[in-house]
């Protein structure tokens, strides 16, 4: 038998509305996310990876309900996050994290780091005074900074070490569901990879889930057990990461493919470029 997935994403579809004229009435809509579904299961990586703009990212925050829904339902062990209540909601942000892709724009300039990373112990009444600053500073070890960075503001920081900082923010509920929107999109290759082996090194040790937002597939490669691409606001392959990778089946994945940059100088990979069938 089969175990309840950690998270089951059913038909979702997030519009947004086209206001013209004077009066600003809707016109249209754009159908950034429409009809996407997918399963994470206890200790995953799902990989939902995709050209900009093609709705990743707001598939993302709407199933944190950072954005409101058009239709669908996110079940989170089995219970439908949308019919939560706002207390009921609030609770349940223990267990669901976000890590956001600019290191920079997601910390506050005017907190220390220690007040940034304990904000969510403290808002959620876990812990305060030396508890809350030794858990802090434990934090900060675990992914790779020292306990005094606490005291220091994130200007102080290079990218990567801020990301870092995002990091230990995201883990200090122990949350057990952590969306990454494009983590390392921001950061120097060589900084990429660090950030890329503490998410699973913390993964390995902590047996958490992680949906991992990236528009690059190799990245999605080391990282992720079952890979999504996604397309104009729908997944068009789902699967094992090393059939997607190895038997794509869909012109698109294809194309994402050959995109990658190849290791070895004296071999070349043929482009493919995948052209839309007109509407």
């Amino acid at each position: 038998m089969t175990a309840m997935p950690l998270l089951k994403v059913e038909n979702l579809r997030t519009y947004f509305p086209v206001r013209t004229g004077v009066l600003q009435r809707v016109t249209s809509h754009v159908k950034a996310v429409d009809d996407v579904s997918f399963e994470i299961r206890e200790g995953e990586t799902l990989g939902l990876v995709g050209e900009s703009g093609c709705g990743k990212t707001t598939v993302g925050r709407t199933i944190l309900r950072l954005i409101r829904a058009t239709g669908g339902r996110v079940l989170y062990k089995n219970r439908n996050i949308f019919e939560l209540s706002a207390s009921r909601m609030r609770r349940l942000r223990r267990e669901m994290q976000i890590i956001f892709q600019d290191p920079v724009g997601s910390l506050n300039p005017r907190m220390r780091v220690g007040r940034i990373v304990g904000e969510p112990l403290k808002v959620h009444g876990i812990s305060s005074g030396d508890e809350l600053r030794a858990r802090v500073g434990d934090l900060l070890q675990r992914c790779g900074l020292r306990p005094d960075a606490a005291g220091r503001y994130p200007h102080e920081f290079s990218g990567g070490q801020r990301q870092r900082i995002g990091i230990a923010r995201a883990l200090a509920l122990q949350p057990r569901l952590v969306i990454c929107d494009e983590p390392t999109s921001a950061l120097d290759v060589s900084v990429q990879s660090q950030i890329l082996n503490l998410l699973k090194d913390l993964q390995e040790s902590s047996g958490m889930s992680y949906l991992f937002i990236s528009h690059d597939m190799a990245v999605i490669h080391h990282v992720c057990d079952r890979i999504a691409v996604m397309l104009d606001g729908r997944i068009v392959e789902i699967g094992d990461r090393d059939q997607i990778i190895n038997d794509p089946q869909h012109d698109y994945t294809r194309a994402l493919l050959s995109a990658v940059p190849e290791p070895d100088p004296r071999r070349r990979r043929t482009r493919i470029r995948y052209e839309r069938t007109p509407t």
